[in-house]
């Protein structure tokens, strides 16, 4: 075929008051695959012991941290908001196993420790003792 049938028959196809319209096809990625990496991982807290029992710590080291409470506060450590300990003077740690007396009408307690009523129930303190010691102690019972 000659270039000017060619012509006829596409003037033919197109009307003359019609825009002549093409489609671009853009280059594109194949979709991925699946990946075991999921974005929705959480990164581990880290949570537990920071001072182990016999170590000597200065003011305002974190001595533990935790979500919830396993271990309490004793002599000269703080209870911070989120439930980490923290030593508030100078000196060694000390970490007893002490029996509690929880307030059985608080509704936590009563949810954590159901059916624990006549049980004697052993917690962990921290305690921070000073290496410089302050005379305000008192004679509880000799031995």
């Amino acid at each position: 075929m000659s270039f000017n049938i060619m012509q006829k028959l596409t003037m033919q196809c197109l009307k003359v008051d019609q825009p002549l319209i093409t489609t671009i096809r853009n280059a594109s990625k194949k979709t991925g695959g699946s990946t075991r990496n999921k974005k929705g991982h959480a990164r581990p807290k880290h949570r537990g012991w920071r001072v182990q029992d016999g170590h000597h710590v200065s003011e305002g080291t974190i001595l533990a941290t935790q979500l919830t409470t396993r271990f309490h506060p004793g002599l000269n450590v703080g209870f911070g908001r989120n439930g980490t300990l923290f030593a508030m003077e100078h000196g060694k740690v000390y970490v007893t196993c002490e029996p509690i007396d929880p307030n059985w009408d608080h509704t936590w307690i009563q949810r954590n420790y159901a059916g624990r009523q006549d049980q004697t129930i052993y917690k962990k303190f921290f305690n921070v003792v000073p290496e410089k010691q302050h005379q305000r102690f008192r004679l509880v019972e000799e031995i």
